[in-house]
């Protein structure tokens, strides 16, 4: 814009001193035919000149509306540019916060989960030790001649915890079908978790071949020692089929 506006200045000058140099040189012709001595020629011509540069001077009415159209043009453009920044600031910030929040929220799932978990656990461990307390020992039961399947499924719900005894029974309806005498004839299994072979029950007592309470003890501290629990014997089972 400056170099256009030097342009028309220049420009304007240019045609000024040209008018005023032809107006001098008409007014100098008529000074001689009326006898006006050379030097009014020449103050007038510098006077003219001298008019002529301080309205050069001026800027032009269209120029300077352009310029001031610029500058307003600049300041849009400028403001534009700060509402833009400061709406992307904004949303990064906003993008943030939901980060944080979201994390926060995850955090506090995640310990309520492990609390719950926790407690669970706890309760469970609970009512293994209270089902165990209350089971009773292989002793406790008085010796008979013989017994039936109920008398020996009614014995080893008083001696298994409750919340495994499913999972012992299961495998002693697989092996034995809760007959205390069962014999595998090809391997010498014998008994209700058909032991193999069967003379380790008398690590549980003496009479391991006639008292299914003593093979129900043996069983559930071989389940317990191998596999952690009945459940787990039971697991492996489903898994081998054997324990």
């Amino acid at each position: 814009m400056l170099e256009g506006n030097r342009v028309s200045r220049i420009s304007v000058r240019g045609f000024a001193v040209a008018s005023a140099t032809a107006v001098t040189t008409v007014g100098a012709v008529m000074g001689v035919a009326s006898g006006n001595a050379a030097q009014s020629s020449d103050d007038n011509f510098e006077a003219a000149a001298a008019d002529t540069t301080l309205l050069a001077d001026i800027p032009v009415g269209e120029q300077a509306q352009v310029q001031v159209s610029s500058l307003s043009e600049q300041a849009d453009v400028q403001a534009a540019a700060a509402d833009t920044a400061a709406k992307k600031s904004a949303e990064e910030a906003a993008r943030l916060r939901a980060a944080k929040d979201a994390e926060a929220k995850k955090e506090a799932a995640d310990k309520a989960a492990a609390e719950e978990k926790a407690e669970k656990e706890r309760k469970e461990a609970e009512a293994e030790r209270a089902s165990r307390s209350a089971v009773r020992d292989a002793s406790s039961f008085s010796t008979q001649g013989s017994y039936s399947i109920s008398e020996v499924k009614a014995m080893a719900r008083q001696m298994i915890p409750a919340s495994q005894f499913q999972c012992f029974s299961n495998i002693v309806d697989h092996e034995s079908g809760w007959n205390y005498r069962a014999t595998n004839p090809s391997s010498g299994a014998y008994g209700l978790m058909q032991a193999l072979p069967g003379y380790k029950m008398q690590s549980a007592g003496a009479d391991w071949q006639s008292n299914p309470a003593t093979q129900i003890k043996w069983g559930l501290s071989y389940m317990d020692g191998r596999y952690g629990s009945p459940c787990g014997a039971w697991s492996f089972w489903q898994a081998n089929r054997w324990y």
